[in-house]
């Protein structure tokens, strides 16, 4: 099985139609989008119609921070992602919400457990960003199912790895896009796939991983597509200027 791991759309279609056809070309036959559909960025009517239609295929899709604020704003807003919400809940019919609302949180698939944030908490959405956020996810995800070896999230919009040891604390590793990692499965793993829509390392590509559990290997890719007509889709919008910028910087 080779599962592709797709996290922070962010209603950025061009980036998710190039890393659909980059994940497509490396022989994906397994889907995992991990949340954060919509939100902050300008076409969350096409990209929830892309997830569903993935839905149906049986793709695995899940429900983050964003995609339950655009079902119910915050009042009042405070942040750049709340005032965004208001805006994407009007563009998305009441359909659309509603199967926004019904997605879960987590859910395991064999030995591989997906998440949008943490699994400690997973309504709390909170990051991991370091080895011991990273450990409370993953303990709280082997307590609930001992076979679970890996568990890959997103929220954070960083590609980062992380691995038990053999003292049992957690090592953190940065991948390198496109050379594959081996991941054996006596170990126990926890990522973070990085953003398709989104990124904010630096790098404007595109970000998903993939997992090969039959090569045991992890793969993360980082994806060329069109960034600077992303960004004037999202001044097009009438979107804040902000976001567009980081579409053009990657930060």
């Amino acid at each position: 099985m080779k599962l592709a791991l797709l996290s922070d759309l962010h209603a950025n279609a061009r980036a998710l139609e190039a890393c659909l056809t980059h994940a497509q070309a490396q022989g994906a036959n397994q889907w995992a989008l991990l949340g954060d559909l919509v939100g902050y960025g300008p076409e969350p009517e096409a990209v929830v119609a892309q997830c569903q239609r993935m839905a149906e295929a049986g793709a695995t899709v899940l429900r983050g921070n964003h995609d339950a604020m655009a079902v119910t704003p915050p009042v009042p807003a405070s942040r750049q992602g709340e005032f965004t919400a208001r805006w994407t809940h009007e563009r998305l019919s009441e359909a659309d919400r509603q199967w926004l609302a019904s997605l879960p949180l987590t859910v395991r698939l064999e030995s591989v457990m997906v998440v949008h944030a943490s699994v400690n908490e997973p309504e709390q959405w909170r990051y991991v960003e370091d080895e011991g956020s990273a450990a409370r996810s993953l303990q709280a995800a082997t307590d609930q199912y001992p076979e679970v070896r890996f568990v890959m999230g997103g929220h954070v919009h960083h590609q980062t790895l992380y691995y038990r040891g053999q003292g049992g604390q957690l090592m953190r590793f940065t991948p390198v896009p496109g050379v594959p990692i081996p991941v054996p499965a006596h170990r126990r793993w926890i990522a973070t796939v990085g953003s398709v829509g989104q990124p904010r390392d630096g790098d404007t590509r595109a970000g998903y991983a993939l997992l090969d559990l039959d090569r045991h290997q992890l793969t993360f890719w980082r994806v060329r597509y069109d960034h600077v007509a992303a960004a004037h889709a999202v001044r097009a919008a009438g979107l804040d200027e902000a976001l567009a910028r980081r579409l053009e910087s990657g930060r």
